[in-house]
């Protein structure tokens, strides 16, 4: 697993851990701005990128993740190296992993503006609620296991500012998602039928169709390779199967000895 890690001179760098080693560690959940605006792992690697758009949203998690006294964050955009298909393979089939592990997970939501210092507080929680529910974080397709994996998601406004977390606005996301409340708590998901499942991804974008069925993996901890360009009734047609496979291992294994 590659992390981020900040530098004394306030630059980031990139450090990579075996599965044994990895330390504690934030993650990022956020909606991708247009291309271009978001910092690459080769813009990392060059020591470039601090002029784009989405490289606040890398000193939020840095600045945010010191403050709960985490040294390490891992951010989509840039911690995967893209240009090799065997590792983003690795890192979408690890990814739900990865946020379960994470000991914080912070939601940067862009479509949301709250000042620091609201005139009026009461006026300003009203409008960024409303702005909550209608955030388009609620309907990207990766987001749905951002929200269920980690044991704590926190949820920020694009300033910073701190809304609530899984928990306190428990209610509210219910609404929202129609993901029962016991689920968003870390309830075992194989106490969920199939097609309870794939319902809580209904009407969630995606910019690739066959992100429609890998974003979908880690809710029913199965593998499977990324073929881009299969399709997305392909790609459901093989995590379906996969999905299968993994049920049927695990009727075997709840057989007598």
């Amino acid at each position: 697993m590659r992390l981020l890690v900040n530098q004394e001179d306030g630059d980031l760098s990139l450090e990579e851990f075996d599965d044994s080693e990895i330390p504690r560690y934030a993650i990022l959940s956020h909606t991708w701005g247009a291309d271009g605006e978001e910092v690459s792992f080769k813009n990392l690697l060059e020591a470039a990128g601090n002029n784009k758009a989405g490289y606040k949203k890398l000193t939020f998690c840095r600045d945010q993740a010191g403050r709960d006294d985490l040294n390490h964050f891992w951010v989509d955009t840039c911690c995967i190296d893209k240009s090799s298909s065997a590792e983003l393979t690795e890192a979408i089939n690890s990814m739900c992993c990865w946020y379960q592990r994470a000991d914080k997970c912070y939601v940067y939501l862009s479509d949301i503006s709250i000042p620091v210092y609201p005139a009026n507080a009461n006026s300003s929680t009203a409008t960024w609620e409303a702005a909550f529910r209608q955030s388009r974080w609620f309907r990207r397709g990766w987001t749905l296991q951002e929200l269920i994996a980690p044991a704590s998601v926190e949820f920020f406004s694009r300033e910073g500012v701190r809304l609530g977390d899984k928990r306190s606005m428990e209610q509210t996301i219910v609404e929202i998602t129609k993901i029962p409340a016991k689920a968003l708590r870390g309830a075992s998901l194989t106490g969920f039928e199939v097609e309870e499942r794939m319902s809580w991804a209904h009407h969630r974008d995606i910019k690739k169709p066959e992100d429609g069925a890998y974003s979908l993996l880690g809710l029913f901890d199965v593998h499977i390779p990324l073929i881009y360009g299969e399709g997305r009734q392909k790609a459901f047609m093989r995590l379906r199967e996969e999905i299968s496979k993994s049920s049927k291992r695990r009727d075997f294994e709840k057989l007598p000895g």
